[in-house]
């Protein structure tokens, strides 16, 4: 995927649940405590938005503006997967892949500040700039938020949530959360693990649900493939869902064998704060790293990175394909210190976890990879300097299964091994897929606000502030998808 490629490869461990067994849990009161019962109510607590908030105690939103444009497979029932399952036959042929970028027509006059979707999800979220939330896609566990399971072709405003002004969202692999301004979460879609933190588990919760949690206000929020995170003006980490791999940071991988001799887990139903956070030295020693700060927070299928105030990295949950950095293949049960990041001048500055893969912004502008996104190729150990980006300004990253999206300075720069479905925007009868950074040539003249990338697709929020900007948009091809 680089230029150098000299990448230590580790025998690839993609077996469920191998490594090592459950760690010893703390006793309860002990090690991390769990939030109990109740609900935030609006504004409660909100005098500790000190930091992060610059006006009164309301969250703000993304200054972006823009129009939605979006590339890559639309089939939304057969993403990742070989055929449409039989209760969702009447879509088989709803949706095509996008080769290069498309504006949704039911979408005109429309300004959207944030596009969110996630490295596991077949559903997509945007965010107006007057704060609503709207969603389209899959919808098997009812992960749209409308009240049903029906799919949804295009975007379509979440009624149940237009009384809220909604500043961020995160998409699971069929859940969904959303953020309030006044620091609320609100959960919708499968709930079989607790992903959605409302203290049980269902299979399905199609209307949002407002999470049980009475602490500090959230300002910042994650999910994982079946968990979830959430970030208070703290600087706490909660987590929530399902512990395999040690993915929620409370020292258990949360299996047991139940009846019959099959595995089941000891999922967190209500969000449970990550208490311990540790480093490794170079002989094995496990030192605890007092005072971390949660700063952001990114999860990947099955694994997490957080940002602290003093600039560290860490990571944990599934270890396969070097994803966590660590220069092995274990699995972490805790967070553990990143060592690259641990030294003055070289800490970092943003996170972005993909499916099987992590990246990071340097404090000085370097983008560091580490993991796998073509799993059959070698896999990098640890944290290394993307070359074919460096020098460039980045503003936004996002990866699907296995690309990645980038908007940097004046452009948008996408890459991915074979097979892609349009998700690199190359356009139509253009290599459809590249193992080196390129520029999306059918974006020129295009400035990008911010990119989103689920399984395989792209989100694109496009600058619309001048009267050129508007005429380059308006000469894209305008999708407007069969319904049923």
């Amino acid at each position: 995927m680089f230029l150098n490629p000299k990448e230590t490869s580790g025998a690839q461990r993609t077996r469920r649940g191998e490594g090592p067994g459950p760690a010893a849990r703390p006793a309860e009161g002990a090690g991390p405590e769990r939030v109990k019962g109740g609900r935030v109510a609006p504004g409660a607590g909100s005098a500790g938005l000190n930091s992060l908030v610059s006006v009164g105690p309301k969250l703000e939103g993304s200054k972006c503006k823009g129009q939605l444009l979006i590339f890559g497979a639309t089939n939304w029932d057969l993403i990742g997967r070989k055929e449409v399952p039989k209760q969702q036959a009447a879509y088989r042929n709803l949706g095509q892949n996008l080769w290069g970028p498309h504006r949704y027509g039911c979408l005109s006059g429309v300004r959207v500040r944030t596009v969110v979707s996630g490295s596991c999800a077949a559903h997509s979220l945007l965010i107006t700039t007057e704060g609503t939330l709207w969603s389209w896609g899959r919808n098997e566990k009812g992960q749209l938020g409308h009240g049903d399971t029906k799919r949804v072709e295009a975007p379509k405003l979440i009624e149940g949530l237009s009384h809220e002004v909604i500043v961020s969202a995160a998409c699971g692999r069929n859940h969904t959360l959303a953020l309030t301004e006044t620091g609320s979460v609100f959960a919708f879609g499968e709930n079989k693990m607790g992903q959605l933190g409302l203290g049980n588990q269902t299979d399905a919760v199609p209307s949002p649900a407002q999470i049980m949690y009475n602490g500090q206000p959230i300002t910042k929020m994650a999910c994982g493939a079946e968990f979830s995170m959430i970030m208070d003006c703290k600087g706490n980490l909660y987590s929530f869902g399902c512990p395999e791999y040690g993915q929620l940071g409370h020292n258990s991988d949360g299996k047991f064998i139940a009846r019959a001799q099959r595995i089941e887990y000891d999922c967190e139903l209500v969000p449970r704060r990550v208490a311990i956070f540790i480093e490794k030295t170079k002989d094995g020693q496990i030192l605890p790293v007092p005072n971390v700060v949660v700063r952001d927070v990114a999860c990947g299928a099955n694994h997490t990175l957080v940002l602290d105030s003093q600039k560290r990295v860490f990571s944990w949950g599934f270890g396969g394909y070097g994803r966590l950095g660590h220069a092995e293949q274990k699995d972490e049960m805790v967070p553990r210190l990143v060592k690259l990041f641990d030294f003055p001048g070289r800490g970092a500055a943003q996170i972005y976890a993909g499916y099987t893969c992590s990246f990071a912004v340097s404090e000085v502008g370097g983008l560091f990879f580490w993991g796998a996104t073509n799993t059959s190729r070698e896999s990098t150990m640890y944290p290394k300097a993307v070359q074919d980006l460096c020098g460039w300004r980045i503003r936004s990253l996002a990866c699907g299964k296995s690309s990645i999206i980038v908007a940097a300075d004046e452009s948008t720069i996408s890459w991915g091994p074979s097979p892609t479905f349009g998700e690199l925007g190359y356009g139509d009868h253009k290599p459809k897929s590249s193992t080196a950074a390129q520029e999306v040539k059918t974006l020129d003249g295009i400035f990008t606000e911010q990119v989103a990338m689920g399984y395989a697709h792209s989100l694109v929020i496009a600058r619309d502030e001048s009267e050129a900007e508007k005429e380059k948009i308006k000469k894209l091809p305008e999708y407007n998808p069969r319904t049923l």
